[in-house]
């Protein structure tokens, strides 16, 4: 049939399971939101209140659903304002397309109201990216896109589309929903090595990161570390890839992980590592990390193998089919005294668990723990507020941790939040701060006006607490810009501006009234939750530190 290039993209969504997508419009795109119009009835279109929280919208849902998320601005600084998002969704590798208008093809290059190169500009954070300069193009560059997005490790793709390829006619032909690539185990004789050295170890460490999520091998996981009696870790982007409460579970590592996690594999003889790819806040300094210790790594990315740790069995693969050779080979062991090592490793965590009484970040998460169901997604903005729902949260159910990663985005949290929500359908929690809230709070527009049912936990403790943590720790108290108070902001009275309900709690039976509220409420509801100033995240890596140097109190 013979269509307009825009009603050519907006089929070609619909055609690849598209429900709804976030955007803005704008005139190099104003084509397309014609025929999202015509097509309303198919497609849902959410109208953000700014790009950047379009594109963490599109990355919130994906993350949620493990499906595609789609995002949409017009040339120039809606394009632009992409950027972040895409970056974000990029390093935490996040399925996604990103869909840009831009000047007639006749324009191109001349600098242009509202012309910019958005293919260049987004070349190093995407997995590809596609200018269409032609009708006939488009249909498949769509498809083709949406197949890259969501193959090996997953991760942005754009497509720019001029203005007049939107006007111009062209055939489309519907087709079948398109498939990512046929996923791949490593080698045979790498997976036979690999079983070797594991079945070698006395002290096996098993962690994993997002790609174990995102490759469904979370049952793989389990039998793994069963066989092989080992205690379990995981990165920031693993978190919820396997219920908090499972009993090997030992909780995040890194800078700000749990302590028994971070020590268990810092004294590991093998690490068993399913999709990660040990950055500085999971290994500290890499001179000090892991000496002695064999690291048997898989991921379905090459390049993540040997890139900043040297393993010693590196195995280029998808971690489910990997998994599903690599454990018939494996012994099935018992380790008494490493499991007693364990067991000792958490006593001391918990003898230097925060118990005080009061509105501390411990006590506030625990009470949101009581409030969630086994399917509420939980985002999260970047600080402080974050660590703290990572170490503390309790998760039943694999894509319900949302948060930003490798990019530490602040503001990411009210776009991914109404994504999560919009695509799992489930109330969804924002844990956010006062900081990172205030970078995208235009977005409670959105959420009003989409009744989207959002229970924002505003942990505000007036200052931007990780820097002010560090400069407290490493830089002699000087407080450098780092206080909020100053802009005296009524966040209740904000959020009631924007038409959500909202409220302030001061204790710990407030936060509970304010809780009964807004999981009851049909909509956004705000609750503004005072913290001191001076809490801190621990444990914690100190910068270029080692496991050495991990401080678990203050004055350590």
């Amino acid at each position: 049939m013979k269509l307009s290039g825009s009603d050519i993209l907006v089929r070609t969504l619909i055609e690849q399971g598209v429900d709804v997508v976030f955007g803005y419009p704008g005139g190099q795109v104003i084509n397309i939101y014609d025929s999202l119009y015509k097509f309303s009835g198919e497609l849902k279109h959410v109208l953000t209140a700014h790009e950047q929280g379009a594109s963490h919208a599109a990355d919130g849902y994906a993350r949620a659903t493990g499906k595609v998320g789609v995002c949409i601005a017009t040339s120039g600084p809606g394009a632009t304002n992409l950027v972040t998002g895409i970056a974000t969704a990029y390093l935490d590798s996040v399925p996604l397309v990103a869909i840009t208008g831009n000047v007639p093809n006749t324009t191109i290059g001349t600098d242009g109201f509202q012309e910019i190169d958005i293919t260049g500009v987004t070349l190093p954070i995407t997995k590809h990216n596609y200018f269409v300069g032609r009708v006939e193009n488009l249909a498949d560059t769509i498809r083709e896109a949406f197949r890259l997005a969501k193959s090996g490790r997953p991760g942005p793709v754009l497509v720019d589309i001029p203005k007049d390829v939107q006007i111009a006619m062209g055939e489309y032909a519907p087709q079948p929903l398109v498939q990512p690539d046929p996923a791949q185990p490593a080698k045979e004789i790498r997976i036979h090595q690999a079983a070797a050295c594991i079945n070698s170890a006395q002290r096996p460490f098993l962690y994993f990161g997002g790609g174990l999520i995102t490759s469904e091998a979370q049952d793989e996981l389990l039998a793994l570390a069963e066989r092989i009696d080992a205690p379990i870790g995981c990165s920031l982007m693993g978190v919820s890839g396997i219920p908090t409460d499972y009993p090997r579970f030992l909780g995040m590592q890194g800078m700000h992980g749990h302590y028994a996690c971070s020590m268990a594999m810092h004294h590991a003889d093998v690490i068993i590592a399913l999709g990660c790819r040990f950055n500085d806040r999971v290994t500290g300094d890499r001179a000090k990390f892991a000496v002695g210790t064999k690291i048997v790594h898989i991921d379905v990315d090459g390049a993540e193998l040997g890139k900043t740790v040297n393993p010693v069995h590196g195995l280029r693969g998808d971690v489910k089919k990997t998994l599903q050779k690599l454990l018939p080979l494996v012994n099935s062991a018992k380790h008494p005294d490493w499991q007693a090592q364990i067991a000792m490793l958490q006593e001391e965590e918990a003898a230097g668990l925060d118990s005080r009484e009061g509105m501390t970040p411990r006590n506030v998460i625990s009470a949101l723990n009581h409030r969630l169901g086994e399917n509420t997604p939980v985002a999260t903005d970047v600080g402080q507020h974050q660590m703290w729902a990572a170490q503390y949260l309790n998760l039943k159910t694999t894509r319900r941790f949302i948060s930003s990663g490798g990019l530490g985005t602040m503001g990411f949290g009210m776009g991914a939040a109404m994504g999560a929500a919009l695509g799992t359908g489930e109330r969804t929690v924002l844990v956010t701060g006062d900081g990172s809230f205030g970078m995208n709070l235009n977005e409670l527009a959105t959420a009003v006006s989409h009744r989207i049912p959002l229970v924002i936990l505003l942990l505000n403790n007036g200052v931007l607490g990780m820097v002010r943590q560090w400069q407290t720790l490493f830089f002699d108290k000087h407080y450098s810009n780092t206080n909020l108070d100053a802009r005296q902001t009524d966040f209740v009275k904000l959020a009631q501006a924007f038409g959500a309900q909202a409220s302030r709690v001061l204790t710990l039976e407030e936060l509970e009234g304010a809780f009964t509220e807004a999981f009851a409420c049909d909509g956004p509801y705000l609750i503004d939750c005072a913290i001191d100033k001076d809490e801190f995240v621990l444990p914690m890596l100190p910068p270029g530190g080692s496991m050495d140097d991990i401080i678990v109190r203050i004055g350590d």
